[in-house]
């Protein structure tokens, strides 16, 4: 098979010359010992492109002229040319190469790549090669017989360099004509990297022209028509282009209309094609080659029959013209007929070519008498997206980064394109049956297909992914392992966990007498790094949720792979996990969130079924419980248990004249400090579900042993100005003749970001436009709780800062006498705002409001507030991202991470020597990568590609860092 890229003569270069160069091939250098070769390679090519033998030789023996080591020599050239090429590297031969053996293996190894070898014959005379190396140290004694058969051995080779495989053929005669020559790189047919599009990707035509005509004005195309009122050329106002993946022919009514339409838009610039394998054998057939006349080729030869000689003859020329495939938008997009692997890539070769034509058979046959196709596109891994036809399907789907557009026009199916990059499908159906199928359409096709199972290969061992915000994130073998470990026994379905939330680094820390942590740093550090408008976020007292919320349940099946009856969305911890254990709960939640959704118009808004939400669950006791109880609630119960006798025993010391002096004061500030310490975790406890069934996860207590465990809610330092109150029931939740419970007594859940939509990544907008959004769901609920039927619970009320006096047992919205039908339904308001505050960091006024806002917020028992770019993917003077948010934990909080006495002066000190640059380090990696998930989600990326960029925040997870940072 001829390549596309094979056409360039051989001709002798002359002086000045320029020699052409693809900037993907193999260079082999071919002259006799002492012509210039190295010379001529140094001043031309990069070093790194250039392999010597003479290098390798000395690599292997420690003396470059050392002849007995040839054979390894040549073996690590070989290794070392064929890993560039592996790599997509130009790679420069500088050898004799005057042997034809050598020049076959340099061949072989071109053909392995599918890269072109090139040849540059330096001929150089006898006379100046000996005198060459006689002026040398190194090769002053080399016999002059040396020199002479190199010389023969390059006059047999001359006549032959092409036929031995040698595509392109450079002479240079003499060290004039050589000091003259100039390389000049080409770049590959193939190579449009530099052509961003915007694209429409249009599948098989098959001669349907009257469907192409529709279809392009679908897609906005202006269409323009001859003197005859044929279709001659199309155009799109927005200036996008067509890219036709082939098999424009044949089959169909009017092969010659198409074909003169795609030919004019293709010379105006409006379009690009690829050939089909039905072009190919139209080309060979107009050549008068001998081609069997089958599969639509006969009624393709009528119809041209029909057309002038001229018509004709520009339909050849411009089939011989076309490119086996072509790499777009930098090299992000690959178009073909029939797909291409990713080792094909931009690769130019007679086995690229067929593969891009034909596909790769399993060698079998079915039972219609066609071959069985290899369905390539299953095993596919590439980062490009792959856009082809070839294979007939009754409707197109993502399979693995790839997609087939063939769906069977001629057949009297559609003619769809790919609007790229928005990667939105366009079709339109056919006009009618044009020709009758072998077989039916097969959804099992390539392309037709939902996707392979995801693959242990896609996650195990040392991974670098690639990021579009923060460059290439390594993974380490062990983390990898660790994640693994939890994301096979523990985490939700990877369909049902698109996103993970990344780790936060805390503010710089702080000088402030008597605070670890302050705000006055975090706003310091953005204004350093020119990050002048920054949101204060109130830290709610609950953990990390990350919630993927269904409008219905065929949304759920459809696009998560939820079975029937099973909760249409998910609720997941930050490392994947279930949030609750029973599914009831989740149910309830998700359904209040898609009612919210819908009353709020986000779903018409967004123009989505689904919606991918960052949150926080309270109370943190729902899923710490075990921790609060055995390593908080203990020093708690500790301290209780201990200091009474103590003070006893040192007071009475004391009235005897026998105290320690300072000791009592002493013991008595240890004590405020565990009482404090113990008010400080108290206030993330309270009851949650209907108290009269309550449902599996809600903590019931977080105390420690028999006589000092703390119930649930029992904090008598009132209401959290964070959590909104311990939201618990108001205390008639068992009564028989009271309302009937949602089932979400207690629960917070506070999101404060929409993560992403159906072909949305929305983590990329500023956060008053997220919090915007989050505060319309909140409206919407409190609309649906106010609606005549429903009754406020009194968790309402505490959530504004007071407590609600007991509810009545009529449970109606004015206390009216109950009804005798069923009991009304309680309506608990689970969605919490978050409160905010935007600062601007150059501003001193607009800096101290934030500080005293903190104040207040952690005064009244707050944990504190999240610092963030007002917009986010902010980047410093240096174009670095700065850190997507840092936290600013309250003083009393604190108390929980580094203990009860950590605010004594001694240990403020100690503690202020934190080394954040790791945590730091980690939070950027991890924000690039749930971006990166984001980004595949949204551009609708098979699942092992969202899943390679979630699997990796999870094995981040792993890396050692101090856990109370």
């Amino acid at each position: 098979m001829t390549d596309e890229q094979s056409r360039e003569p051989t001709a002798p270069a002359r002086p000045g010359r320029t020699l052409a160069v693809t900037d993907l091939s193999l260079v082999v250098l071919i002259g006799a010992t002492g012509s210039g070769k190295s010379t001529f390679a140094a001043r031309h090519f990069k070093p790194t492109e250039v392999i010597s033998s003479d290098f390798c030789r000395g690599l292997v023996s420690d003396d470059e002229n050392d002849q007995t080591a040839g054979r390894d020599a040549f073996d690590v050239l070989h290794y070392i040319a064929g890993k560039r090429l592996a790599a997509g590297r130009l790679t420069v031969v500088d050898a004799t190469s005057v042997q034809s053996e050598s020049r076959r293996q340099l061949i072989a190894l071109a053909r392995e790549h599918d890269v072109l070898p090139i040849a540059v014959v330096l001929d150089v005379p006898e006379r100046i090669c000996a005198e060459r190396n006689a002026a040398r140290p190194d090769r002053a004694g080399m016999p002059r017989h040396v020199v002479q058969r190199h010389q023969r051995e390059l006059r047999r080779s001359l006549r032959h360099l092409e036929r031995e495989g040698f595509r392109t053929v450079h002479v240079l005669r003499g060290p004039e004509e050589i000091d003259a020559a100039e390389i000049v790189r080409e770049r590959r047919y193939n190579d449009l990297r530099h052509l961003t599009g915007p694209f429409d990707i249009i599948g098989d035509v098959h001669g349907c022209r009257s469907e192409l005509e529709t279809l392009l004005g679908r897609l906005g195309y202006e269409l323009r028509y001859d003197e005859a009122g044929r279709p001659a050329g199309a155009a799109h106002p927005g200036g996008r282009t067509a890219v036709f993946v082939g098999d424009l022919v044949d089959r169909g009514p009017d092969s010659p209309g198409v074909l003169r339409l795609v030919m004019n838009m293709v010379e105006a610039g409006t379009a690009l094609c690829v050939p089909g394998n039905h072009e190919n054998k139209l080309g060979r057939y107009l050549k008068g080659r001998n081609v069997r006349v089958s599969h639509g080729l006969a009624e393709t030869a009528a119809q041209l029959e029909k057309e002038d000689d001229a018509f004709r003859a520009r339909v050849r020329a411009f089939i011989d013209g076309l490119v086996s495939h072509y790499v777009l938008d930098g090299g992000g997009l690959v178009v073909c007929h029939a797909g291409l692997p990713e080792k094909y890539h931009g690769r130019t070769s007679g086995r690229v070519r067929s593969h891009a034509l034909y596909g790769e058979t399993t060698g079998e046959t079915d039972e219609f008498g066609l071959p069985v196709r290899y369905p390539w596109a299953e095993d596919y891994r590439g980062r490009a997206a792959v856009v082809y036809g070839h294979t007939p399907v009754p409707r197109t789907s993502w399979l693995n980064n790839t997609i087939c557009l063939d769906t069977g026009c001629v057949f009297g199916g559609r003619m769809t394109a790919l609007r790229w990059p928005e990667r939105e499908l366009v079709d339109v159906p056919a006009e009618r049956v044009w020709y009758e199928p072998v077989k039916p359409l097969d959804s099992g096709a390539p392309g037709g297909a939902e996707g392979r199972p995801l693959d242990l290969g896609d996650v195990t061992g040392r991974r670098a992914i690639e990021t579009r915000h923060h460059g290439r994130v390594a993974v380490r073998e062990e983390n990898a392992a660790a994640a693994l470990e939890v994301m096979s026994r523990f985490a939700l379905a990877p369909e049902l966990v698109p996103y993970l939330p990344p780790t936060m680094a805390p503010c710089a820390t702080s000088a402030e007498k008597g605070y670890l942590e302050h705000p006055a740093e975090a706003f310091a550090g953005y204004r350093a790094d020119g990050v002048r408008e920054v949101m204060c976020q109130e830290k709610h007292m609950g953990s990390r949720a990350v919630v993927l919320v269904c409008r219905d349940a065929g949304t759920a099946a459809e696009r998560f792979g939820v079975p029937d009856g099973g909760v249409p969305g998910a609720i997941c911890t930050r490392t994947g996990r279930p949030f609750l254990d029973d599914p009831e709960p989740a149910r309830r939640i998700l359904a209040r969130l898609a009612e919210c959704a819908e009353a709020a118009g986000l779903w018409a808004e967004l123009d989505t079924p689904w919606l991918l939400l960052d949150a926080e669950l309270m109370p943190w006791s729902l899923k710490a419980a075990g921790l609060l109880r055995h390593q908080y609630a203990a020093v708690g119960a500790a301290s209780r248990a201990v200091f009474p006798g103590v003070l006893d025993a040192l007071e009475a010391a004391a009235v005897r004249g026998a105290g320690a002096p300072g000791l009592l004061d002493r013991q008595r500030e240890r004590l405020a400090d565990a009482e404090a310490f113990t008010a400080a975790y108290r206030r993330y406890c309270w009851p949650v579900g209907d108290p009269a069934r309550p449902w599996p996860g809600a903590a019931a207590e977080s105390g420690g042993p028999a006589g000092t465990a703390v119930r649930a809610g029992s904090d008598a330092s009132g209401t959290s100005g964070e959590s909104g109150g311990r939201g618990g029931g108001d205390g008639d939740g068992c009564a028989e003749d009271g309302p009937e419970t949602d089932g979400l007594d207690g629960l917070r859940l506070a999101p404060f970001q929409l993560l992403a939509a159906e072909g949305r990544n929305l983590a990329t907008e500023p956060h008053d436009v997220q919090l915007a959004w989050v505060d319309r769901l909140i409206e919407a609920e409190a609309a649906m709780a106010a609606r005549p039927g429903a009754r406020r619970p009194a968790a309402d009320t505490a959530a504004e800062g007071t407590r609600a006096p007991a509810a009545t047992a009529s449970g109606g919205p004015d206390g009216d006498a109950p009804s005798s039908g069923p009991r009304p339904t309680r309506v608990n308001r689970l969605l919490h705002p978050t409160r905010r505050l935007l600062v601007d960091t150059a501003d001193e006024a607009s800096v101290a409001a934030g500080v005293r806002w903190w104040l207040e917020l952690t005064g009244a028992g707050g944990e504190g507030m999240v610092v963030k770019p007002l917009r986010p993917l902010a980047r410093d003077g240096r174009g670095r991202l700065v850190q997507p948010g840092v936290k600013v934990r309250g003083r009393e909080y604190l108390r929980i991470v580094y203990g009860p006495e950590y605010t004594r002066p001694e240990n403020l000190e100690r503690l202020r020597a934190r080394h954040l640059g790791h945590k730091r380090s980690l939070a950027l990696r991890e924000y690039a990568l749930g971006l990166e998930a984001l980004d595949r989600l949204a551009g609708g990326e098979p699942l092992w590609r969202v899943h390679e960029a979630v699997f990796a925040v999870l094995a981040l997870e792993s890396e050692p860092v101090d856990p109370r940072l």
